[in-house]
């Protein structure tokens, strides 16, 4: 990974094609939320089913909790559509065949000539594509589990969500005085109080 790519950092904003081949930016999919990010070797490789697999079975858990999810491989536009249909994954499958991604980042897996594919990271991001953790997924415990994804979140959750101990000091004076810009997915323009559908 480039040394530049360090939690703490900006990750950079990608743009590439989805698998309905609309160009999406890293930024619009993350939004305001965490993002977990995982760049895929691609639909040949065993080891990102498996992963899929089990980010796919836990997906509700995520749009729950706000948080978006992106993967990007270096697969053709079908053979992306392959993985994510294979895996049964509801979120943004980026596709760069061209390598924009694993040349811009200095991962390219020189171990396997034949598919020229990126070296498997995952990443955290905060919300403005800060890094929070990255994970190497060479082999395949060094993926993060989603036990490990929890933990990520929970911290990152924490930090980017003013209402999350609502016993903080202040919270419950600025609920009552009609201030819920400090609460996530309320309506902030309404004299009225009307939860928006994003309310958790």
């Amino acid at each position: 990974m480039r040394p530049d790519i360090t939690p703490g950092s900006s990750f950079p904003d990608y743009e590439l094609p989805d698998q309905e081949n609309v160009p999406r930016k890293l930024s619009e999919i993350q939004g305001e939320d965490p993002l977990i990010l995982t760049l895929a070797r691609g639909n040949y490789c065993p080891k990102e089913h498996q992963q899929h697999l089990e980010l796919a079975a836990n997906y509700p858990k995520l749009a729950v909790a706000y948080t978006n999810i992106a993967t990007i491989s270096t697969d053709t536009h079908h053979a992306s559509q392959e993985l994510r249909a294979s895996t049964g994954a509801q979120w943004p499958f980026l596709s760069d065949p061209e390598r924009t991604v694993q040349k811009d980042l200095e991962i390219q897996e020189y171990t396997d000539p034949e598919h020229d594919p990126m070296i498997p990271y995952t990443l955290v991001l905060k919300p403005g594509l800060v890094v929070y953790s990255i994970y190497n997924g060479y082999w395949f415990w060094g993926r993060p589990s989603f036990a490990d994804l929890w933990r990520d979140l929970r911290i990152v959750t924490s930090e980017i969500r003013p209402d999350w101990d609502l016993s903080k000091p202040g919270l419950r004076e600025a609920w009552d005085s009609g201030g819920y810009s400090q609460f996530h997915g309320w309506d902030r323009g309404s004299t009225e109080l009307k939860p928006s559908p994003y309310a958790p």
